[in-house]
């Protein structure tokens, strides 16, 4: 079955990017001129979905403001056309619609937004700060996967082992490729992990989530969707995906970074500029 839709939730409140984050949601932080959140819905549309609902919570309508137009600001640009072509590519003809999580209950109660907008049919859902730049683009990889093997998908990449902390680790059972069976995640284990497989943002989701949700408990009153997810796969409804593709975490300030000047280097107009400057810097610091 083709996935013509997908989710992106876009709660909590980038604690670690404070101050700016108390005035501007994270997922809008810019890699230099685009926020984080434009190039997840590209990820979206370049897999061939264009009916996105972005799920936001409280302090979140900046991000509708940056998906909505602005006749006002285009018949200001009306004599500057490559600035309006930028505008207007915004959406690239995708459907956006918003939902709104009134209380912060947890990523499970913000999935649950998307309910009647999803329906009966599986759905793919990427993390609002979670950027992978991949040749094939991660969303259409997991739909792909989804194709030959129906079920609950979770996007997952092998970490060093250093970091295994920081993450939801799989326990798997077989491995068949890309193709990971798992039968639990033990989320940020402190010492022996499970595996190095960790949970990256980038799920395909059926319409049976939804009672999963349901029934499964809050804890410290917010019900998560990863808990919901592996009473799934305890019915082996879920499998993961070893995805190809760099990821940044755009949560955290060293991924922010490392991805601005990533992007920057790749950048055709001032990339070698950059460079330049960059060497420049580290010959005067030895």
């Amino acid at each position: 079955m083709k996935i013509k839709k997908a989710i992106i939730p876009c709660g909590g409140m980038g604690t670690r990017f404070l101050p700016v984050t108390k005035a501007v949601p994270k997922e809008i932080l810019p890699v230099i001129d685009t926020p984080v959140l434009k190039y997840i819905v590209d990820e979206i549309i370049d897999s061939g979905i264009e009916e996105i609902m972005i799920i936001l919570g409280a302090g979140k309508e900046p991000i509708r403001d940056f998906f909505t137009s602005k006749p006002k600001l285009e018949s200001a640009l009306k004599n500057k056309p490559e600035l309006m072509e930028l505008i207007r590519n915004i959406n690239r003809n995708a459907e956006i619609r918003f939902a709104v999580q009134k209380e912060p209950k947890g990523s499970g109660d913000a999935v649950m937004q998307a309910r009647k907008f999803t329906g009966d049919e599986p759905f793919c859902m990427s993390n609002g700060d979670d950027l992978i730049v991949a040749d094939i683009p991660v969303t259409k990889q997991l739909a792909d996967a989804y194709g030959q093997n129906e079920a609950v998908i979770m996007g997952v990449q092998k970490v060093e082992p250093s970091e295994t902390h920081k993450y939801g680790i799989i326990n798997p059972t077989k491995i068949d490729g890309r193709t990971v069976w798992c039968d639990g995640v033990v989320e940020k284990p402190k010492a022996d992990p499970p595996s190095l497989y960790a949970s990256l943002g980038r799920y395909v989701l059926t319409p049976e989530i939804y009672e999963y949700i349901e029934r499964t408990p809050p804890v410290g009153g917010e019900v998560v969707v990863t808990n919901a997810i592996c009473q799934m796969m305890k019915e082996g409804k879920v499998y993961a995906y070893e995805f190809d593709g760099k990821r940044y975490d755009m949560g955290d300030k060293f991924g922010a970074l490392t991805a601005t000047v990533d992007f920057a280097l790749k950048n055709p107009e001032y990339g070698d500029a950059f460079r330049a400057y960059l060497h420049n810097v580290i010959d005067n610091e030895n």
